[in-house]
């Protein structure tokens, strides 16, 4: 795809990394395959894609690449441990890659939304919880058209990092204000999901 961008148009300007899976419920219920294949879409799948187009924009001595993470790159989400693990690992790539490509002409950027009305919302496996009661403990979701404007903004001024909707900004200003505050909120959620439990 990317040889036949190039082909075509001559130059790449643009990779939007853009896909992702979440296994909801508590780490002491995963399996090791679902560990396994969350990381491997979520986490390797950015890295195929940078893999296949960083070469190529730093030849060209410019593009710009964008990732997208999640508020659970940025704070400890629990209730998606492996979710979590992964977009942490998205946004650390992120970072270091936007350092290595400054003086080659190549930007990066990751992007860190919040609750957005995507289908992950709806096709997450669930372990052991109440998706009823998991749902409507969520804040209120996004649309994904006004996710994509402010995510086209902060790619124009060249943002390090893109943290979308307010609740997500709200928990990035606390994760760097008061990190332990930020444990005991989703401590408190993590209970709160414990309290959705379905056993069998």
């Amino acid at each position: 795809m990317v040889d036949d961008a190039t082909a075509e148009h001559g130059r790449l300007d643009y990779l939007f990394n853009n896909a992702g899976i979440g296994i909801f419920g508590e780490a002491q219920d995963f399996s090791y395959e679902g560990w396994r294949r969350v990381i491997d879409i979520n986490l390797y799948g950015v890295v195929n894609g940078v893999a296949a187009t960083y070469p190529a924009m730093v030849r060209q001595g410019f593009g710009h690449i964008i990732n997208t993470a999640s508020l659970a790159g940025i704070v400890p989400v629990t209730g998606v441990i492996s979710y979590t693990a992964s977009k942490h690992g998205v946004v650390g790539l992120s970072h270091a890659l936007r350092i290595e490509g400054a003086d080659l002409g190549v930007r990066v950027s990751v992007v860190c939304p919040g609750i957005i009305d995507t289908p992950i919302l709806h096709t997450s496996k669930l372990i052991k919880i109440d998706g009823q009661k998991a749902s409507a403990a969520l804040p209120k979701a996004m649309a994904p058209e006004i996710c994509a404007q402010k995510i086209l903004r902060g790619v124009e001024r060249n943002r390090t990092t893109i943290v979308v909707t307010g609740f997500a900004r709200s928990q990035w200003l606390l994760q760097r204000i008061s990190p332990a505050l930020v444990r005991w909120i989703w401590g408190r959620n993590m209970r709160k999901l414990r309290g959705m439990r379905i056993e069998g």
